[in-house]
């Protein structure tokens, strides 16, 4: 059978078109693993991996929105490369209804990583340190099931209160609890709450715990924390801390009050300055 030129040239467009609509690399196919080095969290090319994302509300009071077709939207219409699973403890969560919060977890897990994202599996408790035998039977589990993926990130104790002192009370737990992850999920990230809401970074990097891949969680409510939080991450990055924003806001810390658009711009630019997540 014979072709004209306008008929072969067709043909050859049609071939070559859906390669140049081809899908993006996925976050994780551009990062792939993540790990701290000095005081930055970099990526397989040894260069800084900086997220942005979405953290859900507390599961067991917001469970409607824990499950894929979120996650998606949050990937395609946000650009979301992180979520973050905020596992709920006391208050009609784990403590009481270890499965039905778990399926959630995984639900999420289980999307972000059909969707190549990261994504933060956070033990979202105030006092983690009353609930260590729970927080590592839960980890335990996520490990066991997701840890050979480098999808996974771990977020042991979401904000220790300004009382549970780091040396005594909160790095105690970290050390349990990271203990019993490593001995399943060797590689992946874990990102450790700090004392006051996790703001005192800078006090858990005069004292680190002892491990590989392990960075410092930071949270911040732009109506409400200033410069002297930023100063404060400054020093823990200069002692050699990573840093990761695990959660954030453009109000004040208690939910009142307007949105402080200055300072929240402000913010972005220290951890655009600083390529924090």
């Amino acid at each position: 059978m014979k072709h004209s030129l306008p008929h072969i040239v067709a043909l050859l467009a049609l071939l070559v078109l859906p390669a140049a609509f081809a899908a993006p690399p996925t976050p994780v196919e551009v990062h792939g693993a993540l790990r701290v080095e000095g005081n930055r969290i970099v990526g397989r090319d040894g260069k800084p991996a900086v997220l942005k994302g979405m953290s859900f509300f507390w599961s067991q009071w917001q469970g409607q929105f824990y499950n894929s077709n979120v996650v998606h939207w949050l990937r395609d219409d946000w650009n979301c490369s992180v979520v973050r699973a905020a596992v709920g403890v006391s208050s009609d969560g784990v403590l009481g209804n270890r499965e039905r919060e778990t399926a959630k977890a995984k639900a999420v897990i289980q999307a972000a990583v059909d969707r190549g994202m990261y994504v933060i599996v956070d033990w979202h408790d105030h006092n983690a340190h009353q609930h260590q035998a729970e927080a590592i039977a839960f980890f335990e589990d996520i490990a066991r099931t997701y840890g050979k993926l480098p999808n996974i990130i771990y977020e042991p104790w979401n904000e220790p209160l300004k009382d549970h002192d780091w040396s005594t009370v909160i790095k105690p737990y970290h050390e349990a609890v990271v203990a019993r992850i490593r001995a399943i999920d060797p590689d992946n990230l874990i990102v450790l709450g700090t004392q006051t809401w996790s703001q005192e970074v800078d006090k858990a990097s005069r004292d680190p715990v002892k491990g590989t891949n392990l960075a410092y969680t930071l949270h911040f409510y732009a109506g409400t924390h200033r410069e002297s939080l930023r100063q404060k991450t400054r020093t823990a990055l200069a002692n050699g801390a990573a840093i990761f924003v695990t959660e954030w806001g453009t109000g004040e810390a208690n939910g009142a009050g307007k949105l402080d658009q200055n300072e929240t711009r402000l913010w972005w630019q220290f951890m655009d300055q600083n390529r924090l997540s």
